[in-house]
């Protein structure tokens, strides 16, 4: 039986595509809202309302699948109500897009009109066809000066081939758009100034829920959210039967254990909020609230005849980190939480939404092996826990390796560069030496001044890549990457060439103590912050660590040359981000993260300590 008025559709894209602003336009042309009270809502770098997250607005990224309904009318006067599910366009958060496919029926897939099919374009359309859904290409960014929009429809075509996608898959239908402008077109040439065309492509398009709402009832669980009122709320599609409010339904997990339990309130969506309603049939997305224990993938079945839904299948994480409690001279000044049962209980918090992340116990009580998709995927849990107030040392990331047929293999990825011709050179030259192999070197036409270029490289050999890579093409390039397979290992990779400077003496950095080591490198820390012995303070221009004191002061005397104190030479300390702290440190050094803070340091403080370490490492040897 087919649910007629309803459509679920996945919005999937390569990040900076255009995906969440093509939502907002939906939203804001659906005629359910004011735009006034819209604009309220909307903040961030784009001013954005989907982007509802405080590090989504900051970074202009989406991390976390979002859902929202939309009521469309036809001009014939037929209703349609159309669940929207927005997903990241990051390859780190793959895990929050392959978890919530299993809700959509069908996706637009939104690709830039200049850019075309970026690596994860092709990891998104590729969970799209695995799980049966055909796409609506849109074009985005039409009204680009050097858009090349057909060459990128022919680029969808290509890619569709390369992922194995039937005849009627490859018959897709294409919009061209500007989600910024708020116009979408059938034919570029049109003229049309609304988004009535994405809608109409949606209803067409986009079969319709295919369900017997008399048959039990099998709901799958796909997102969890939280109320300090009811507790846990289970969000998922209904793929069988009807749920009811005040029902009693059975949850299997993922083991097969069987929990009789009763739905307290129900809820559908509604634009982007949710209204109580008594029953959701079969085909819609809803929210359960009442339910616990409850997990993402699991099955609220019928309890007179419970059948499990199949497991959302989520792929393995490829790097691992250590977290451990912080135990510097600082530790307890600045955050809540610093104990290793807070940070535990925190993590295992993390792991009842984030499906593509893995947590372990480590070699000691006080450390945690975790393991996620990639540095942004881990870098983002960090910066949400120094947020709450947690404080935590972390070590260098490492990648996983798997042995296959006693072959010891590592998780290889695709690197996607584009860079001016001039540059080309200098990022050949610098993936060389990173065990890369170079797949494809193109010029994009519009674009012969640029080119693009695809290596596959050791996931081992992008740590610290970003940053030279903007250094050598003087910030023009464009990098993007994702995770292609495990391959046998490679040689070694050319580790940080540069030493640090360390920190002797605790207390206030000096400008008299900068400007003595003004030659020596360039520093982390700024006058007048707070250090410790053991601290990384700066790096040095020669490729050893050397110890500095970086808070003497100016010895007392009667003795002064005139303006000499006026021309102290300090240079601006270079400011890191929490994820480049994290690409910078070395096997001996860990990254503390407190709510204010982020310092690097020496896993051993005490410089005799150090040297101790590295004469039982040569030992060993």
């Amino acid at each position: 039986m087919e649910i007629h008025h309803i459509r679920n559709v996945a919005i999937i894209a390569h990040v900076d595509h255009g995906k969440t602003t093509l939502v907002d336009q939906l939203l804001y042309q659906s005629g359910m809202f004011r735009s006034a009270d819209l604009d309220k809502l909307a903040g961030g770098q784009h001013n954005l309302v989907m982007d509802s997250d405080p590090l989504e607005r900051e970074r202009g990224i989406t991390i976390l699948s979002k859902n929202c309904a939309v009521n469309y009318t036809t001009p014939e006067g037929e209703e349609f109500k159309i669940n929207i599910v927005d997903t990241p366009g990051h390859a780190d958060f793959g895990g929050e897009v392959e978890r919530v496919m299993k809700m959509a029926d069908g996706v637009i897939l939104i690709v830039d009109s200049f850019e075309g099919p970026m690596p994860q374009t092709r990891f998104v359309l590729g969970k799209a066809l695995e799980n049966g859904l055909k796409p609506i290409v849109v074009i985005n960014k039409a009204d680009r000066p050097d858009a090349r929009c057909d060459d990128v429809a022919d680029e969808v075509f290509e890619l569709l081939i390369q992922l194995g996608a039937d005849d009627e898959t490859l018959d897709f239908p294409i919009v061209y758009a500007s989600a910024k402008e708020g116009w979408a077109r059938a034919e570029l040439s049109s003229g049309n100034d609304n988004m009535k065309p994405v809608f109409d492509a949606v209803i067409q398009n986009v079969p319709a829920p295919v369900c017997d709402p008399k048959t039990p009832l099998q709901m799958l669980v796909t997102t969890l959210d939280y109320s300090e009122y009811v507790g846990k709320i289970a969000v998922g599609r209904v793929f069988a039967g009807r749920i009811a409010k005040a029902q009693k339904v059975t949850v299997i997990d993922k083991e097969g254990r069987h929990t009789l339990q009763k739905i307290v309130d129900l809820y559908e969506f509604e634009g982007l909020g949710k209204r109580p309603v008594d029953w959701i049939d079969c085909g819609d997305i809803c929210a359960a609230a009442g339910l616990e224990p409850v997990d993402i993938g699991n099955t609220i079945a019928c309890p007179d005849k419970p059948s499990p839904l199949p497991l959302i299948s989520v792929d393995e994480p490829t790097m691992t980190m250590t977290f451990r409690v912080n135990d510097g001279p600082l530790a307890g000044k600045d955050g809540k939480y610093v104990t290793g049962r807070q940070i535990w209980a925190r993590l295992q918090k993390e792991l009842q939404t984030n499906v593509a992340l893995r947590v372990e116990p480590g070699p000691t009580g006080e450390q945690f092996k975790v393991s996620g998709r990639g540095l942004m995927h881990l870098g983002i849990l960090l910066e949400n826990m120094r947020r709450e107030g947690y404080e935590v040392c972390v070590g260098k990331p490492e990648v996983i390796f798997k042995e296959f047929d006693g072959v010891l293999q590592e998780p290889l990825e695709i690197l996607s560069i584009d860079c001016p011709m001039d540059c080309q050179n200098s990022v050949m030259s610098l993936l060389g030496d990173r065990r890369a192999e170079m797949q494809d070197l193109t010029t994009k036409s519009g674009a012969d001044n640029f080119v693009h270029i695809e290596f596959l490289i050791p996931s081992r050999g992008l740590f610290g890549l970003h940053a030279r890579l903007l250094n050598a093409t003087q910030g023009r390039a464009v990098v993007h990457h994702r995770f292609e397979r495990y391959g046998p290992m490679r040689g070694s990779i050319p580790q940080r060439q540069a030493g640090v400077m360390i920190a002797t003496d605790p207390g206030q950095v000096t400008p008299y103590s900068l400007d003595n080591l003004f030659d020596r490198g360039f520093f982390f820390v700024s006058p007048g912050d707070i250090v410790y012995e053991g601290q990384v303070v700066g790096e040095h221009c020669k490729d050893k660590d050397i110890p500095v004191n970086p808070v003497r002061q100016k010895a007392l005397s009667n003795v002064r040359a005139s303006g000499k104190d006026d021309s102290a030479k300090v240079k601006p300390a270079r400011k890191m981000s929490l994820e480049a702290t994290l690409e910078y440190i070395q096997d001996d050094e860990l990254v503390e993260i407190t709510p204010n803070f982020v310092r690097m340091r020496k896993v051993y403080l005490k410089e005799a300590d150090r040297r101790r370490a590295d004469r039982k490492k040569q030992t060993e040897k």
